[in-house]
């Protein structure tokens, strides 16, 4: 009985389940997945690398970065209809580059998709609350992601050159993506606490970085184009 048990049972050891290896049993084969998973992680970390040494010099902060007429501010969600905080710290920039002559003009750029989400009007208040003249602001309401947002800016609103104001995180992608959609840059990333979501939005950008080296690549248009707009044009008119 004891040697009917003993041939029937199995024995798990390193590399198996269930009495199935997992693990290749020779070295050789044992060195080629090694290479795989190195040649993956590379793979998985190469958009990541790109964002950072293609924008190199391009990140500035609010006293130093150098001046232009247009500051484009990307949308970073509502909580029971106003900026959340993060939104509401780039939006804090933006009226101190105003404030100082860095800019002339901001570009809020959001998600208006639909009736009850209006991004771009509660940065709009929000940089009026804060000195910001009205006529000063200009909304995009199809900022639906930082590659539309940066297309329309130069497609539809006509920008060359803009200062793009964001998290630290998110300022490389958007600096890379405005200026591969033809958009003279330089970034100003606002700096955050090390909370929770600043975890998370660093997490989100290693992924977000392949998408933004296929938009570069690929370039699509964006969820909704439409007709040239002339609100920028205007708004540096009565500026002077």
């Amino acid at each position: 009985m004891r040697e009917r048990v003993r041939g029937r049972a199995r024995r798990l050891v390193p590399g198996t389940r269930k009495g199935r290896r997992l693990l290749p049993a020779t070295r050789k084969g044992q060195r080629r997945l090694a290479q795989g998973v190195m040649l993956a992680c590379v793979l998985a970390l190469a958009p990541a690398t790109w964002l950072h040494t293609s924008t190199s010099g391009g990140v500035r902060t609010v006293a130093d970065v150098p001046a232009r007429d247009v500051a484009v501010v990307f949308g970073a969600g509502l909580w029971k209809g106003r900026p959340t905080p993060y939104l509401a710290h780039r939006l804090d920039a933006a009226a101190e580059l105003y404030r100082t002559g860095k800019v002339k003009v901001v570009l809020v750029t959001g998600d208006n998709s639909r009736a009850d989400y209006d991004e771009p009007d509660a940065m709009r208040a929000y940089l009026v609350q804060r000195g910001v003249p009205g006529g000063r602001i200009v909304s995009d309401y199809a900022g639906f992601d930082t590659w539309d947002s940066c297309v329309r800016a130069k497609r539809i609103f006509g920008v060359d050159r803009a200062v793009l104001v964001t998290q630290g995180f998110h300022i490389r992608r958007a600096l890379a993506l405005c200026r591969a959609a033809g958009v003279d840059s330089y970034g100003v990333g606002v700096a955050e606490p090390r909370d929770g979501v600043w975890y998370y939005g660093a997490v989100r950008e290693l992924g977000a970085a392949g998408k933004a080296a296929a938009d570069v690549v690929l370039r699509p248009d964006p969820v909704f184009l439409g007709r040239q707009e002339t609100g920028v044009r205007e708004a540096l008119a009565s500026a002077g």
